[in-house]
This record gives structure tokens, C-alpha cells and sequence, in this order.
């Protein structure tokens, strides 16, 4: 699977993937291996872009880089 942060529009998302709600119950996705979802929050049929963020004026430009380490887990301790 591959994710692309398009410049001022959505998330491309493209190869093997699934995509859930919430209740972690599957989108039907009649097939694609393409599907594109809106990161502007205007969309009429999120969570996937219908274009909204060519008429709304969403800007958001990103360049890839490297995040931190994740903060360790606290310990875990028991009770007793």
C-alpha cells in the first residue's frame, strides 16, 4: 500500500488496503485499488474527496520526514 499527501488536496491512497469505520466495519470499495480521501473536512461524501479543496481554498503543503522514536510505555505493574 502506498499513501501520498497531495499538496493543497487530498490523501491518495493506492495497492491492497482496507478501509474501515469506526466499528471497524469495512467500506465496499466495489473493487478499486485507488481510492482518494479528503483531508480539507469539506467533502459531501468523506471520507473520500470529492474536490471540495479546489473551491474552499485548503492549503496544505507537506514535505516527508522522519518522526521521533515513540515515548517508551510506562512499565506495567501489578496489583496485589
Amino acid at each position: 500500500m502506498k499513501i501520498t499527501v497531495n499538496n493543497n488536496g487530498n490523501l491518495r491512497v493506492e495497492g491492497e488496503f482496507t478501509l474501515c469505520d469506526a466499528s471497524g466495519k469495512a467500506f465496499g470499495l466495489g473493487g478499486r485499488t485507488v481510492v482518494t480521501l479528503c483531508r480539507c473536512g469539506h467533502s459531501q461524501n468523506k471520507p473520500f474527496c470529492d474536490g471540495s479543496h479546489k473551491t474552499t481554498g485548503f492549503q496544505s503543503e507537506v514535505q516527508a520526514r522522519d518522526l521521533p522514536p515513540p515515548a517508551p510505555k510506562p512499565p506495567l505493574t501489578s496489583i496485589g
